[in-house]
């Protein structure tokens, strides 16, 4: 530090606050996805690699057969999910709400602001501690975007919750084999980085110079309190996702029938069956790691490798509510370029498990 007439010049008071608010914001989010991802799941992937199992079939609700249609089937898949991630669900909203007031927009500019590879892979690599499925991940996508973000940085931060989840790929290592894993691990990197940059690049979004870096400090120092601005920002985003979330949940619990068919007797390995699984896999909704035993039933019932591959890709990469979620932060034409560059790959992701599983 420079001294002028003998004292040790102060660094300013805004940077020591900017630094607090951050570290605040990191210690929030540490003892969150400890408590909800980390240490559950250090137990339950011990409990995979000993008993190659992970518990059963969210879709058929530990039975043989998927439910008819009724309001029975979406109340009774409904609260099975709920009861699963409600936990993961309310940090995602939490985080997304703190990014806003907590962050500064600032330094999320300097570092993800731009449309860049750089940009689209640091918002990518930021999303593997987080290990949350698209729904629960969504929320933080959104205030990242709230913080003009780039939507290549966001889309990576969202889409990797969920792709390149480390918790998840040891599970299917344990539960199915590692060549599922690689092969989820390809498409995955894919999928976060390679997908998301062009959906950036798509969305066309307006570079931030560096004087609006650094005209957005100061426009943060807000009058109003601090946690008066938190409570706006987590009602605001409450009520924004959370009707859309629930709606659609009871309905794809309702139609997992319509969704996933026996289609006869079983052993298909077809086109025609990746098309279906890939469409149904990709709106249909499902917790984390859940994709794991919904492709070991399927295995089970005879179908083979090529559409248990599909879903291991497609089911967890987005769904109907989490699309529904981050549509206003995302011109159309970037959620659509997702979605279906999502059934794309998972097509050829059960190509390739026709092939070579």
């Amino acid at each position: 530090m420079s001294q002028l007439n003998g004292s040790v010049e102060k660094p300013p008071a805004h940077n020591l606050k900017t630094i607090l608010m951050v570290a605040v914001f990191l210690l929030i989010a540490a003892a969150g996805l400890t408590y909800v991802k980390w240490w559950p799941y250090y137990h339950k992937a011990i409990s995979a690699i000993t008993s190659h199992t992970i518990g059963s079939s969210i879709l058929t609700g530990g039975g043989e057969t998927l439910p008819d249609p009724s309001w029975s089937a979406a109340w009774d898949y409904a609260v099975t999910y709920y009861k699963a991630v409600w936990k993961a669900a309310l940090l995602g909203i939490v985080l997304g709400s703190l990014v806003q007031v907590l962050i500064p927009s600032g330094w999320l500019l300097r570092v993800l602001g731009n449309s860049s590879m750089k940009s689209t892979a640091i918002g990518g690599l930021a999303s593997v501690p987080g290990m949350m499925c698209s729904c629960c991940a969504a929320p933080i996508a959104v205030g990242m975007r709230k913080k003009h973000v780039s939507a290549g940085a966001s889309l990576a931060f969202w889409l990797g919750n969920p792709m390149i989840n480390p918790a998840t790929l040891i599970f299917m290592t344990a539960v199915l084999s590692w060549k599922f894993t690689l092969l989820r691990l390809v498409f995955g990197l894919i999928l976060t980085f390679g997908v998301s940059y062009w959906a950036g690049r798509l969305a066309k979004d307006v570079e931030v110079s560096q004087e609006d870096v650094e005209k957005s400090v100061p426009h943060e120092q807000k009058t109003s309190p601090l946690w008066r601005r938190w409570l706006a920002s987590i009602w605001t985003m409450t009520v924004h996702i959370v009707p859309a979330y629930f709606v659609s949940v009871l309905v794809l619990g309702a139609a997992r029938a319509w969704l996933f068919p026996t289609l006869g007797d079983g052993a298909w390995n077809s086109l025609f069956v990746l098309v279906v699984f890939c469409i149904a896999g990709a709106l249909f909704v499902i917790p984390t790691a859940a994709e794991i035993p919904i492709a070991q039933t399927f295995l089970s019932l005879g179908f083979g490798a090529g559409p248990a591959a599909a879903l291991l890709v497609v089911l967890p990469a987005v769904s109907l509510p989490s699309l529904l979620m981050i549509r206003r932060s995302f011109p159309p034409r970037v959620v659509g370029f997702v979605f279906a560059s999502v059934v794309v790959l998972g097509m050829l992701s059960g190509i390739v498990g026709m092939l070579v599983l």
